[in-house]
């Protein structure tokens, strides 16, 4: 991903450099002319990445749960209300056991409610985790779980969060 960034931000700059040339009638491009430096601070850590399970290419695998509406839908008001704080208060749990990197919803009005991407080896593994939600013991939700492959960094988010947010929800 690193090296296909580099290529991209080369053939930007190259074509933004051999454009730029063109409008010099004066001027001649060559390949001298052309450098792409690469920025500061964004060198390789191998530290961070044994530290968060990066591969070669900085991502790594989990699983991916899209929560879509459950068969149950007709609780009452207070039942609703219930189960959703039962469920942000299972989302909490499970991210402090570092079991749930990402979770959130969509914000349409869709059969598909939200995501969580869990840090776990094995779709068994999530589908486990996903029987402690109370909105899906009560039929409200149910999970579709995927084997996924993404950034390493994704692990850092939680501890990102923190420090973002002024409220808990």
């Amino acid at each position: 991903m690193k090296k296909l960034s580099f290529l991209v931000l080369t053939a930007i700059s190259t074509s933004f450099l051999i454009a730029s040339c063109t409008h010099e009638e004066e001027q001649t491009c060559n390949e001298e002319q052309v450098r792409v430096e690469p920025k500061k601070g964004n060198e390789f850590d191998q530290a961070l990445a044994s530290e968060l399970g990066a591969d070669d290419y900085g991502m790594r695998h989990y699983v991916i749960a899209f929560l879509k509406k459950g068969p149950n839908q007709d609780q009452s008001e207070e039942e609703v209300r219930r189960l959703q704080r039962a469920h942000m208060d299972n989302i909490g749990k499970l991210a402090e056991q570092r079991k749930l990197v990402v979770a959130g919803p969509f914000m349409d009005d869709t059969e598909l409610r939200g995501i969580y991407i869990f840090d776990v080896e094995t779709v068994e593994e999530a589908e486990e985790l996903t029987k402690t939600d109370p909105a899906i013991k009560a039929g409200r939700l149910v999970m579709e779980l995927h084997p996924w492959y993404g950034s390493a960094a994704l692990i850092k988010t939680a501890e990102i969060h923190k420090t973002v947010s002024k409220k808990e929800i």
